[in-house]
């Protein structure tokens, strides 16, 4: 005489072969962990030599006036930026996590024994185990792409940022070339 009678027996066997996998998965992490900002990139300072021996005095007012220059020319005015930069967004690839095809593969077989006939307990395990696997897989792989698109966007919007301040070098380079130094 059996101790323990169970009118529903797949429900048993279900239970015992999926909550040992139950066990192993942990829910995934919805940490999100800052990377360390990258260096800052190094400003590019421009350097002007006097090509045609002029005088410091020279040397001042023609910065000062191509400055001015520039800063009609690209309506950006470097002496007027804020002084909190923003570094360039770092380019890390997006780390996936197989817990979300774990899980689904674990969620998928409970429910396969647990819909599945008695005769078929087996079967529904697999087939569970199987479909719930795949639909965990495609949830981690939207989240990814997802993630960087979002990436791809700030990293965009960072160097649209920048573009100004590229037009007030060039400005400011051909400005002083113009006047005889060489620029670096």
């Amino acid at each position: 005489m059996p101790l323990l009678r169970l009118s529903c027996p797949h429900a048993l066997w279900s239970c015992l072969l999926v909550l040992p996998l139950a066990a192993c998965v942990a829910p995934p992490a919805h940490r999100h962990y800052a990377a360390p900002p990258p260096p800052r990139p190094a400003e590019q300072t421009l350097y002007f030599y006097p090509s045609q021996q002029q005088g410091e005095a020279q040397q001042d007012r023609d910065r000062y006036e191509c400055y001015r220059w520039a800063v009609r020319e690209t309506g950006i005015d470097p002496g007027m930026r804020p002084l909190r930069q923003t570094a360039a967004p770092a380019a890390a690839s997006v780390q996936r996590d197989p817990g979300a095809t774990v899980g689904g593969a674990v969620a998928g077989a409970a429910v396969g024994g647990i819909v599945s006939s008695p005769r078929n307990v087996g079967t529904g395990l697999v087939l569970g185990a199987v479909i719930g696997g795949l639909l965990g897989s495609a949830a981690e792989e939207s989240r990814a792409q997802a993630e960087e698109q979002r990436r791809a966007d700030r990293r965009d919007a960072w160097q649209a940022r920048q573009m100004p301040m590229n037009d007030f070098r060039r400005a400011m380079s051909a400005c002083m070339t113009g006047r005889g130094y060489s620029v670096r």
